[in-house]
């Protein structure tokens, strides 16, 4: 977010700054905009996998599968946007804006996984944790490590 400025990022797709600000008041509304954007495509996904699946644990199974897979490893720019925007909002002095949109989607990515034992967010920081190393190790025996370990950790029956 912090490496291309607005004047960079217009003259990439041949406009004028002049019609950047007539549609944001500043990058990090852009961002903010982006962010909710993928994270209501995220939403539709999610209602996806309970249509496809007809129960939502099934569904949140299914997700956990896909989720850690070698496919979504190797695709970080159409992937969850959890994992896509967290290290530019750590890392960034990010708008409140920014940051509020950005938990928020978390929070639902959370609500969607809870189950009756937990809030869904110790699933959240694991596949998005297991999906960022993942991906900083890809090409390598480890990356494909963490994958399946991960998995067969959060899809095994409890106390196993």
């Amino acid at each position: 977010m912090n490496g291309i400025s607005v004047a960079d990022l217009m003259k990439s797709i041949g406009l004028t700054t002049g019609g950047f600000y007539k549609q944001f008041p500043s990058k990090e509304a852009l961002i903010a905009e982006a962010a909710q954007a993928a994270f209501g495509d995220l939403d539709l996904l999610l209602a996806e996998f309970d249509k496809a699946h007809g129960d939502h644990d099934t569904a949140r199974g299914a997700l956990v599968d896909y989720y850690l897979s070698a496919e979504h490893r190797d695709q970080p720019g159409t992937g969850c946007p959890t994992a896509g925007f967290a290290g530019d909002v750590a890392r960034e002095r990010t708008a409140e804006e920014v940051r509020e949109t950005y938990a928020a989607g978390v929070e639902e990515f959370a609500t969607w996984l809870s189950t009756d034992a937990d809030d869904g967010l110790p699933m959240v920081a694991t596949l998005v944790g297991a999906i960022l190393l993942a991906r900083a190790t890809a090409g390598t025996e480890l990356s494909e490590k963490i994958l399946e370990s991960t998995r067969k950790a959060l899809t095994a029956p409890h106390g196993q």
